[in-house]
């Protein structure tokens, strides 16, 4: 499903270059778990960004689905965005004014589905989160694990076949974390694939395979 080959990310900040991707070298696979690990300023989110088609890597080649990135128009990088991953980051990206149903039905207007069949996919989502009970609140009404829920709701309702998570329990205790990471195992036992970056071992350690990076280099964790 993804490929990277030799991709490098360069940004410039007061006039030196930065090398926040240094020809990192990854693949994934349909229906595999992966955690990235890495500490703050490695080029986890860098490496996010390329991957869930938000950036271009300033060299090297992506391809998604056998296919290189810059062959995609815009249309249909959009529409990948919108249709094939599920994004969720650690800081929720809720919309304050909007209750919880409403989040999640917020990516599939954007789709343009009939009412009927958008109710039908909050209500599915919500309920797989355990969160349905509190479609009605506003994220203000609801604690940061509730929230992430949500927003793992918004992710799944267009059904997505890749989920990209940032750092999603960053915000999170231990026991809220355990139950955020109990449902990225339950879709990963249903066929998805889930690309979760994260600088906690302990997080990165649940996932089926581990990569590491670290000052924009990619590297395999080889477990004994």
């Amino acid at each position: 499903m993804i490929i990277l080959k030799d991709v490098c990310k360069t940004y410039e900040v007061g006039g030196e270059a930065v090398h926040a991707l240094d020809h990192a070298n990854m693949h994934i696979r349909p229906g595999e778990f992966v955690g990235i690990i890495g500490h703050t300023g490695s080029g986890k989110s860098t490496l996010m960004n390329i991957v869930g088609c938000l950036d271009l890597a300033t060299s090297g080649t992506y391809l998604l689905d056998g296919q290189p990135i810059e062959d995609y128009s815009e249309s249909e990088l959009a529409r990948i965005r919108n249709r094939k991953i599920g994004f969720i980051f650690q800081s929720f990206n809720l919309i304050s004014k909007l209750t919880a149903e409403e989040n999640v039905e917020l990516p599939l207007i954007y789709q343009r589905l009939p009412r009927r069949e958008r109710q039908e996919r909050v209500e599915d989502a919500l309920n797989r989160v355990g969160l349905w009970a509190r479609r009605q609140h506003r994220p203000s009404q609801l604690s940061g694990g509730q929230q992430q829920r949500v927003a793992i709701a918004r992710a799944l309702v267009t059904r997505p076949a890749l989920f990209l998570a940032d750092e999603p329990t960053g915000n999170l205790d231990s026991r809220t974390s355990g139950e955020i990471m109990d449902i990225f195992h339950d879709l990963h036992s249903q066929g998805s694939t889930i690309v979760l970056i994260t600088h906690d071992g302990d997080v990165a350690a649940q996932a089926a395979r581990r990569i590491r990076i670290l000052d924009g280099r990619v590297s395999e964790v080889n477990e004994p």
